[in-house]
């Protein structure tokens, strides 16, 4: 869906390359609606229960729970334009990394990973996106 938008990726080598599979920034050249969704952690929506452990394992079931809500809004994962991820402990960045290279492919979304003192119901990772519908 990215060709679709046309989105137009910039890069400078007058700012730090990216460490990961996202861009700098992303321009939306369109009047398309913006989709905001709300943080996603990993919580298994079938059983209610959390998953706990592998922090790729995790990070796997927070984006499958953001692509369901994306699939709901009528998109997908290829017309996110932003995200953020938000890790309870920075030393998970590159297992959370490697999943995520995974799910989000060239051009990837922007995106921020901080780390935080806690989330909901005390999950290592929770990723929020904004995405174009």
């Amino acid at each position: 869906m990215s060709d679709l938008f046309n989105l137009h990726v910039i890069r400078t080598d007058r700012a730090p390359a990216p460490v990961g599979p996202y861009n700098q920034a992303v321009v939306v050249p369109s009047s398309r609606d913006l989709l905001f969704l709300a943080g996603q952690i990993p919580l298994d929506p079938e059983t209610g229960t959390l998953i706990t452990g592998d922090i790729g394992n995790q990070t796997e079931r927070v984006l499958e729970n953001l692509q369901a809500v994306l699939r709901a809004a009528g998109t997908d994962l290829s017309a996110v334009v932003k995200t953020t991820v938000f890790l309870k402990d920075l030393a998970d960045f590159n297992a959370m990394n490697d999943v995520y290279a995974r799910y989000f492919t060239d051009p990837a979304p922007a995106r921020s990973c901080v780390e935080v003192a806690r989330l909901p119901r005390d999950v290592a990772i929770e990723i929020e996106c904004v995405a174009m519908v």
